[in-house]
């Protein structure tokens, strides 16, 4: 993605694993720059399964019951819609399956065996506005969503007026038109199409990101604890980053394409032999 137009001002760092930029046609004071990283860091002190001082990692460690994050109803619904519409491929719980395969909070990439993440999370797991329980030690990943709903998070504290937020390939577009280009995921040079994006987000997702070992990367089918191996890469447009987030990991398995439909999202998904499918009402330029 290239900021183009009226955005001259482009800010980079690097947060949650992952290189951010933030075009702007004027430039973020210090103010501003302050007020987002403190919301990334207030979002990586309570979701990320990586620290081992996080709140859903003290929740693996032990269950309880906590106050509610303020992202924990918008997220564990999203869940719950993913969830049913991909027959339980898509689960919060996945994250022991993650750690297990090798995606630790050590980064270890060792694979010690394939586990199915709990079927019965929403037992295991409820919450409401107010706390969150987690009744018995469980891991929490939001991966699926939760990059994108931090997006939306920075977009929303990025000042009023045009702008881009790129946090590495989860994009939101505000008060201009972008061209995006869709990376191929065998072969990061090059482009299957490109997709013209006004006031939206899109966000995409592809086996080739984060790999390691014979074969293993980390979509999982959260009912084996196995990689996906029919979809390489998915890409969504919605008016929001972690609604687009969301249908790009659902897009892996069957069941995405009609909650997609269900939530108004265009999408291209790319199979593992190169064949290429999209929406009905995809607007995206496919290259041939």
């Amino acid at each position: 993605m290239i900021a183009a137009g009226p955005l001259v001002h482009a800010w980079t760092f690097e947060a949650i694993g992952t290189v951010w930029r933030i075009d702007t046609a004027e430039p973020l004071d210090d103010g501003v720059r302050d007020e987002i990283a403190d919301a990334i860091a207030v979002f990586d002190d309570e979701w990320s399964r990586f620290r081992p001082d996080s709140l859903v990692a003290r929740l693996g460690e032990r269950g309880g019951v906590v106050t509610a994050p303020a992202d924990t109803s918008a997220m564990l619904s999203a869940y719950d819609a993913l969830d049913t519409a991909t027959h339980g491929a898509v689960n919060p719980l996945v994250g022991e399956s993650l750690a297990r395969r090798g995606y630790d909070a050590a980064y270890s990439l060792i694979d010690r065996g394939a586990v199915a993440a709990p079927r019965d999370w929403r037992t295991l797991v409820t919450w409401s506005d107010e706390t969150l329980r987690v009744t018995e030690p469980a891991l929490i990943d939001v991966g699926a969503l939760g990059k994108g709903r931090l997006v939306d998070l920075v977009l929303a504290r990025v000042p009023a007026g045009p702008a881009v937020v790129d946090a590495g390939g989860d994009i939101a577009v505000r008060g201009i038109t972008q061209r995006i280009a869709l990376e191929h995921p065998y072969d990061t040079s090059r482009a299957i199409g490109v997709w013209r994006v006004t006031d939206a987000a899109l966000c995409a997702s592809a086996v080739n990101r984060r790999a390691w070992g014979d074969g293993l990367h980390h979509v999982l089918d959260a009912r084996t604890g196995e990689p996906v191996r029919r979809y390489a890469a998915t890409w969504a447009v919605a008016p929001d980053a972690m609604t687009a987030d969301a249908v790009a990991t659902a897009l892996f398995f069957d069941g995405g394409p009609q909650l997609a439909a269900e939530w108004g999202v265009a999408w291209v998904r790319m199979r593992t032999d190169g064949s290429v499918e999209w929406s009905p009402r995809c607007e995206a330029e496919l290259f041939s």
